[in-house]
């Protein structure tokens, strides 16, 4: 192809992680490569959303896959699993950076995890297009935490981030909240920063797989994916365990894995909450054809470090989407300009219940939906942005 580039991405998520960054970092360097550029990646083997090492040699065609970490081992605790995943992959990119970056055009290292970028700073050629995608703010998150340790922490990840954005030549985000916020936070100059929102992923691949799970008699409110402590686990799980007492013929649903996902699940005693693990790829749009509704929950006061990825997915689907989010939040404005339902930006269960179940009686225009969807949340747009 002519004016093909050669491109390396620096993440620790990758294929076949089914989710999170892992699915984006795949969908989008295979975005890359079907447009006949070259595409490298740094990574581990699969660890996300278990945080487990799963050796894999699963490979994508055309696409140079360095895989490192099968041997790691990551701790229970939200902290030390973070600074285990940030101190091991700056080593293995430190390791592997001499000779992968022979070549290469654009590098793009996908934040967080930012001290592997930051380490290797002073290492990169010159001529290289640094290009920098943020998936999340992760001094935003610290900032409610307590204690010396966490003060000290907190200056570490806002001198390290404000390092790696400001080396970047380029800056995507995925809102406009969290480009604004990291203008704000880390000086940087708006010339260079750039928002594009996730994009759809889906292929109209329906099968019938997950019928023993979906009872066509039942109403089923379902939450999948990632499950962490911005998407408020505890509170969502109290929410779906008020609301059977108040909706009846209804079934609340996690699909997810992981620590929260366990806890949640070795507490729960109510059988209208049932626990899955995450669907195969292939059965994804099934899932969401047959939810009656698929929750978006963003835990208070953290609307502006992240955006979901999987919303274009679930909007670009004939199914309801219940968000949770801030007052005020980028998306909150999103669904009423776009005219999209249901947007709730109150934790408390009464008005939860309430609001879900008008969404439940309430005829959407899926067509209007998937149109808004197609027309915003696209891979094209953001693959321009990166290579112009």
């Amino acid at each position: 192809m002519k004016n093909s580039k050669n491109i390396l991405i620096i993440s620790p998520f990758f294929y076949p992680e089914p989710i999170s960054t892992g699915k984006f970092n795949t969908d989008f360097a295979v975005g890359l490569k079907d447009l006949g550029h070259n595409v490298k990646i740094l990574c581990y083997h699969p660890l996300y959303p278990t945080w487990k090492i799963n050796k894999t040699k699963a490979k994508i065609n055309n696409i140079e896959i360095i895989r490192g970490g099968k041997f790691l081992w990551f701790s229970k605790k939200p902290f030390l699993r973070r600074f285990i995943l940030e101190l091991s992959y700056a080593f293995f990119i430190l390791r592997k950076i001499k000779t992968s970056q022979k070549n290469i055009d654009i590098i793009i290292p996908v934040f967080p995890p930012s001290l592997a970028f930051f380490s290797i700073i002073p290492l990169l050629k010159k001529n290289i297009q640094k290009v920098g995608m943020v998936h999340d703010l992760q001094e935003f998150y610290s900032e409610e935490k307590k204690g010396l340790v966490f003060k000290v922490l907190q200056a570490i990840i806002h001198k390290t981030e404000k390092k790696c954005y400001n080396s970047c030549n380029k800056l995507i985000f995925l809102s406009n909240e969290m480009r604004n916020e990291s203008e704000k936070i880390y000086g940087l100059k708006n010339t260079k920063l750039e928002v594009q929102y996730p994009f759809i992923t889906i292929k109209n691949q329906f099968t019938n797989d997950l019928e023993h799970i979906f009872d066509d008699a039942k109403r089923h409110i379902v939450y999948s994916g990632a499950l962490g402590e911005k998407q408020n686990p505890e509170g969502l799980y109290d929410f779906f365990d008020k609301a059977t007492l108040s909706i009846d013929n209804s079934i609340f649903h996690f699909f997810s894995e992981g620590e929260e996902f366990n806890k949640l699940k070795q507490k729960n005693n109510n059988p209208k909450i049932l626990f899955h693990n995450l669907v195969k790829k292939e059965n994804l749009e099934e899932l969401y054809l047959k939810s009656d509704v698929q929750i978006i929950p963003q835990k208070t006061g953290t609307s502006k470090g992240s955006l979901p990825s999987k919303l274009p997915n679930l909007l670009a689907s004939e199914c309801k989407v219940f968000l949770i989010t801030d007052s005020n939040s980028e998306l909150e404005k999103l669904f009423k300009e776009y005219s999209l339902s249901f947007v709730s930006t109150n934790w408390e269960n009464e008005t939860l219940i309430k609001n879900l179940k008008k969404l439940l009686n309430e005829k959407i225009d899926f067509e209007h939906q998937n149109k808004v969807a197609r027309n915003i949340f696209t891979i094209d747009k953001m693959i321009e942005k990166i290579l112009y």
